[in-house]
């Protein structure tokens, strides 16, 4: 059990050391062994957990919608629903900074990443919830870029709002 905290913690601190090198350079001139040293891991620790620095922001994305989640004792954590969508939009205005830098490095397919991740169904779902799933991630994925391409313009509750009247139609 102590392994697998150890493993999570170590993993959590090359993602922040990743998101703290992004601030100042683009990825492709972020090295491992760079992101390795600011988090004071060893390189193979990188390795070991990650096949991409991509694969690092997916990973720190559904971490935080994990805590997030647990924080605000959501009930459905990994199927959105309209029931849902104000607490979606709120976790996402919660992470709003990270959003704008992940959004200035263009680096948005680790957010559809993280989305698609929680989201779809685990082996053995029906093919109704397979199709549900992956329309909510793109079509979340799409409003969510919009809503940081503006500026955070809209509150959550109207962005929740949004989603019921595209859905309704």
């Amino acid at each position: 059990m102590g392994n697998a905290k150890t493993t999570e913690f170590l993993k959590e601190c090359l993602a922040d050391a990743l998101i703290k090198l992004l601030k100042n350079k683009p990825i492709e001139k972020i090295t491992v062994p760079e992101i390795a040293e600011t988090a004071d891991v060893g390189r193979t620790t990188f390795f070991r957990n990650f096949t991409s620095k991509t694969e690092v922001i997916t990973y720190k994305l559904i971490r935080l919608w994990e805590r997030w989640a647990d924080e605000h004792g959501l009930i459905e954590k990994s199927k959105f629903t309209l029931d849902n969508a104000t607490d979606f939009f709120e976790f996402n205005y919660s992470i709003k900074e990270l959003l704008v830098l992940i959004n200035s490095r263009d680096l948005q397919p680790t957010v559809y990443d993280a989305f698609y991740k929680v989201m779809m169904p685990q082996f053995g779902a029906d093919t109704q919830e397979c199709y549900e799933s992956r329309f909510y991630s793109y079509g979340l994925f799409g409003l969510l870029d919009e809503w940081v391409k503006r500026g955070f313009f809209e509150t959550p509750a109207q962005m929740a709002e949004v989603i019921k009247k595209i859905v309704s139609v």
